[in-house]
């Protein structure tokens, strides 16, 4: 698949899309900018006064940190608000209302279908399936409904939230072998910091139609900054910048992110990281051993699915010991399960404590 055939995708209305330019975009030099209608002093509770000015789009230091860290280059990847702005960019970009279609995993991630729902984009639905042991994405059914509809993206979530299955490298090649010239293969990887195989950005190379989401929101603790990534193909990523919000990272965002992404962070992260795999085990094992826990889904997230025999009286007991938890009931397939975030070690005997407490008190 050549860069050409990779653009055919886009909306035929969009692939000479000029976007919006803004005062900021440009390479003017001068010492007094008098070109974006900014204020020319600061605000009170601002003393340094960096907040008047806009922030750099895409800001090149972050942008460079980000792919260094990704594996891949800079005109590879795009910045946004989280990983929900890439997600809406690709199905706005890519999907002609009422006709191309979008291709889910569920239960998976709500936001693929909100916004092809937001696009009138159709949504095609591959539910996961339950192995007994893994709730895992069935890809020869992905690949007969993404052929079988007008499919532009295909959305394939590994670690998948909330099962914590992954998808091997080999089948989602499978995937972008199969729609070559036809659809988007988007892998979202907001937890693959945790998962014990490598990236799907590794595939890149090979196949312009594979795209990667990656988040600092999870393992990197920068849930508030909203600091999302795209990868994909570089002259995608020119596209969905021209259909990009002007400012989409404000300056203080980019800022904390880029401190957070030092040496000095990271070390912290990586072990933080080993420790979370370790307390993921180790509360697999505890839940396992309650009575009234049906299953506990392996997990390669930072997170474990389980199922109860009664969903709901644990969903309170554990809200009455002060630790909310994710209710899926009204997710697919999930009507007797929770979704428990690893915490730390006392957080996470709190979790058992009070499911053991319920069960003796029963």
């Amino acid at each position: 698949m050549n860069t050409g055939s990779l653009l055919s995708l886009v909306r035929a209305d969009l692939q000479a899309f000029a976007g919006y330019s803004s005062a900021r975009s440009s390479a003017l030099v001068g010492d007094v900018w008098l070109n974006a209608n900014e204020s020319a002093w600061a605000n009170p509770a601002d003393a340094a006064g960096g907040a008047r000015r806009y922030p750099d789009p895409q800001p090149a230091a972050l942008r460079d940190r980000l792919a260094e860290l990704y594996g891949c280059s800079s005109e590879q990847l795009l910045i946004g608000r989280g990983s929900d702005e890439a997600i809406d960019l690709l199905v706005r970009a890519l999907c002609e209302p009422g006709r191309d279609a979008v291709v889910t995993t569920p239960p998976v991630f709500g936001m693929y279908a909100v916004c092809a729902r937001l696009q009138n984009a159709p949504l095609i639905e591959v539910p996961l399936v339950d192995q007994g042991d893994a709730l895992v994405a069935d890809i020869d059914a992905v690949i007969a409904a993404a052929l079988g509809g007008n499919t532009k993206l295909v959305f394939l979530c590994s670690p998948s939230n909330p099962a914590g299955s992954v998808i091997p490298l080999a089948e989602i090649e499978r995937v972008a072998i199969a729609l070559q010239g036809r659809a988007l293969v988007v892998v979202d990887e907001a937890y693959g910091e945790y998962a014990e195989q490598p990236s799907a950005t590794t595939l890149l190379s090979r196949y312009e139609n594979i795209a990667v989401l990656r988040t600092l929101s999870k393992a990197h603790a920068l849930a508030a900054a909203r600091i999302g990534s795209l990868i994909a193909d570089a002259a995608l990523i020119q596209v969905l910048r021209r259909c990009q919000a002007p400012y989409p990272v404000p300056a203080p965002c980019a800022e904390l992110a880029l401190a957070g992404l030092g040496a000095e962070s990271l070390a912290i992260t990586t072990q933080r990281i080993a420790k979370i795999k370790a307390e993921r085990t180790r509360l697999q094992s505890g839940l396992v051993a309650l009575p009234g826990v049906v299953r506990v889904y392996p997990s390669q997230g930072n997170y474990l699915l389980a199922r109860f025999a009664d969903a709901q009286g644990a969903f309170d007991a554990l809200l009455a010991a002060g630790v909310v938890v994710r209710d899926q009931r009204a997710a697919p397939q999930l009507g007797d399960a929770l979704r428990i975030t690893i915490g730390s070690p006392d957080q996470n005997d709190r979790v058992l404590a009070a499911l053991m407490a319920r069960r003796a008190a029963a």
